[in-house]
């Protein structure tokens, strides 16, 4: 595999189209750092899971060697995105706009490398645009084209209202490519059509156009629509260790495959080997959950924090109505975690194999839910194990 097919299989993992693909490859081919855009708008003080899937993809930019370009929405945010929109959105004020700016640059460094990323606000030109250099951007541009936005044709079509100043959002937005020489941009699918505005503006000032990169809306976790706080089917960053590890378990055993593609920083091999292990049943459903995240909580919290997390969360699980005077008993890391092990030293069973059979029968139960996977150790933490119908045991794993 030659460089530039390396550097193409990062860029391309998980991204829904790459626009297009044979003049990014050009533009690897010549050696030199590209100049990658993402633009926030600052909307809201947190961001959410969702808005981490761009960022992971800006990261793997910067592995590669390339510069990200942060771009803080401060002028387009006042204006606000009409993209999927059925109505016309309430603009911000400016004081809301530089005080979720803030937070903004806080967070986004929880995953980007400071040292490889330059943070640039559009305020810087665009608010320095007099009404004759706005009326000059807004002749680039027909009306025509900015009815073939799905958002505006179904708007335009159900006779709800469509605002002037939302046409020059694509705009500014566009022009935001023409003053940072963008030579790729990436977001959302929803935001599709104003990369491709930044594209076609580039040419018409007389620039290479950007190639553009979208990338999927996360489901939330319901699994079913996008992920978003007016939804109530978010984890923010920056909630707390045990919110962030509790929301994660909670989601379903399908959705956790599709968080692992995008938000997680293990190789598309690892995830695939994981997969293939729960199918076997080498491996539970569960851990594979736990381990996912646990590794997202670790990368918002640090690691003691996600082991505290973890075992904070197994602890509530394993304390469901079970008895009071069940017996506790301790089991040694690595192998000592296995079932048929910790099952003989702790006394429930006489032998190992006597272990298995009851296993492969579906008799033990790890925190309510069933555990037919003899060769699976349990998790850091506390745990509460049922064999049969009347055999209790509080078993608690010790950390690393």
């Amino acid at each position: 595999m030659t460089d530039i097919d390396r550097q193409m299989a990062l860029i391309k993992r998980g991204v829904v189209e790459l626009i297009d693909e044979s003049s990014l490859r050009k533009k690897l081919e010549r050696g030199k750092p590209l100049r990658v855009k993402v633009g926030f708008d600052p909307t809201a003080p947190d961001l959410h899971l969702g808005h981490t899937v761009v960022m992971h993809k800006m990261r793997h930019f910067q592995e590669l060697g390339h510069t990200i370009i942060f771009l803080i929405g401060d002028f387009t945010g006042r204006i606000g995105d009409p993209s999927g929109r059925s109505e016309t959105r309430p603009p911000l004020t400016e004081e809301d706009v530089r005080a979720n700016a803030a937070t903004y640059r806080e967070q986004v460094f929880k995953i980007l490398d400071p040292e490889r990323t330059l943070v640039e606000f559009n305020s810087t030109w665009l608010g320095d645009m007099d009404a004759a250099g706005f009326i000059r951007l807004a002749s680039s541009y027909t009306v025509a084209r900015m009815m073939e936005r799905d958002d505006f044709e179904k708007r335009f079509r159900e006779q709800r209202p469509i605002s002037i100043h939302e046409f020059l959002y694509p705009l500014c937005q566009g022009y935001d490519s023409v003053a940072l020489r963008a030579d790729v941009e990436m977001g959302g699918t929803d935001q599709k059509f104003n990369l491709i505005v930044g594209r076609n503006l580039q040419a018409h000032y007389g620039q290479e156009s950007q190639c553009v990169l979208t990338v999927p809306l996360l489901e939330g976790t319901d699994g079913v629509r996008k992920m978003s706080k007016s939804y109530g089917n978010y984890i923010g960053i920056n909630e707390p260790a045990p919110e962030i590890f509790g929301k994660l378990m909670a989601i379903s055993d399908e959705l956790m495959w599709r968080y692992y593609e995008l938000l997680s920083t293990k190789s598309l091999e690892e995830i695939s080997v994981l997969k293939d292990d729960v199918a076997a049943n080498r491996l539970h459903p569960k851990l594979a959950k736990e381990e996912l995240a646990h590794e997202i909580t670790c990368r918002y919290h640090g690691q003691k924090v996600a082991d505290e997390a973890r075992m904070g969360f197994n602890a509530v699980f394993a304390g469901r109505a079970v008895p009071d005077d069940m017996p506790e008993f301790a089991c040694k890391g690595g192998d000592g975690a296995l079932p048929p092990v910790f099952l003989e030293a702790a006394g429930l069973v006489k032998s190992r194999g006597e272990a298995r059979r009851l296993i492969r029968e579906g008799a033990l139960t790890v925190n309510g839910e069933r555990w037919n996977n003899e060769a699976a150790p349990l998790p850091v933490g506390e745990h509460v194990l049922k064999l049969g119908k009347k055999r209790f045991l509080r078993l608690i794993v010790p950390g690393h």
